[in-house]
């Protein structure tokens, strides 16, 4: 807090010159709420409205049976200092949450609250998206629009662009890396296709299709977590997995959930590098594969991301299994 010059109504209440004391704090923010004091943790905090200070106080300045301000009674020159300040969303911190996105930053383009991945028995059909837009009319006042689509493997790229709008990018697989596993992978095509991708970065979402039916075949939903190699690119998609007894949300630790999955033992490590630049300062991240989903999970075992993959149907041995 020494370090730093912090100002309320262009007056600075902390900076080397100016000690943020509770006389400092309360002549900048006004005394308008009781401070409360933590006995346990030796803590006297002074929480206003998305700010809280919490000073370092010792139980022998505490008197009486109230956790008030008045209840503490300091010597002259012996006022505590800040040692911590949090700033948050909220009426307190124990209520906090994310603000909502600001209507200036939607500049047209869809933001999503929430994904839910449609599943069948063992399979995936795809997702249902909640998405939010700004709705410009031509009152003064822009308001938000909720709108429920769905994504599913198999569905045509129009049908994709007419749920979702124009992607943020469409990135083309320049090589394919898995012809190496086609027994004709030493032919040589007269008409080169390649897959390609719709990338929706404010969803959090990529979209593979196929390419020479056009079809969704893979659908890549983004944590954004940091310490990844595409942190920052992608907003986090908010998705909801149920799988057997488990719902997999963007915030769930693979060791918690290898307890109750029984994934592939042992992992595929990614190792990803640019071309101009062949050195990757977040290091690999480890892919577990279960039925028709790949997990993607960084060291500190959270998931980077889940790839859905497949048409949308049951697969062969499973109906035959159920027609027998």
């Amino acid at each position: 807090m020494k370090l730093v010059k912090l100002k309320y109504c262009s007056l600075p209440f902390n900076s080397p010159e100016v000690l943020p004391s509770i006389e400092q704090i309360e002549h900048s923010f006004g005394a308008t709420r009781p401070g409360e004091y933590n006995a346990e943790k030796q803590l006297f905090a002074l929480n206003f409205r998305g700010l809280s200070f919490y000073f370092p106080v010792e139980s022998k300045f505490q008197t009486g049976s109230t956790h008030k301000l008045g209840s503490l009674q300091f010597p002259s020159g012996s006022s505590p200092l800040v040692s911590r300040m949090v700033i948050y969303y909220g009426r307190s911190i124990e209520e906090a949450t994310a603000p909502d996105l600001p209507l200036s930053c939607y500049h047209g383009q869809l933001y999503l609250q929430k994904a839910e991945v449609l599943r069948g028995d063992s399979f995936t059909k795809g997702i249902r998206l909640f998405l939010t837009a700004a709705s410009h009319s031509r009152k003064i006042n822009s308001s938000l629009v909720e709108i429920e689509k769905q994504v599913l493997l198999g569905d045509t790229a129009q049908d994709v662009a007419t749920a979702l709008g124009a992607p943020s990018r469409v990135f083309y697989k320049s090589e394919d890396k898995m012809r190496i596993h086609s027994p004709n992978a030493h032919r040589r095509v007269t008409q080169r296709k390649s897959d390609y991708f719709f990338n929706y970065f404010t969803l959090g979402i990529d979209v593979l299709f196929d390419a020479r039916s056009h079809l969704v075949k893979k659908l890549v939903l983004h944590t954004n977590y940091p310490g990844h190699y595409n942190f920052n690119m992608y907003q986090r998609c908010e998705f909801h997995l149920p799988l057997d007894d488990v719902e997999v949300t963007a915030y769930s630790r693979w060791d918690d959930l290898c307890k109750q999955l029984t994934p592939s033992e042992r992992p595929v490590v990614l190792n990803r590098a640019s071309s101009t630049n062949t050195t990757n300062p977040f290091g690999s991240t480890f892919c577990y594969g279960y039925q028709d989903i790949i997990f993607e999970v960084m060291p500190n075992n959270y998931i980077a991301s889940i790839s859905i993959y497949g048409d949308g149907r049951p697969y062969e041995s499973d109906v035959l299994g159920e027609q027998a």
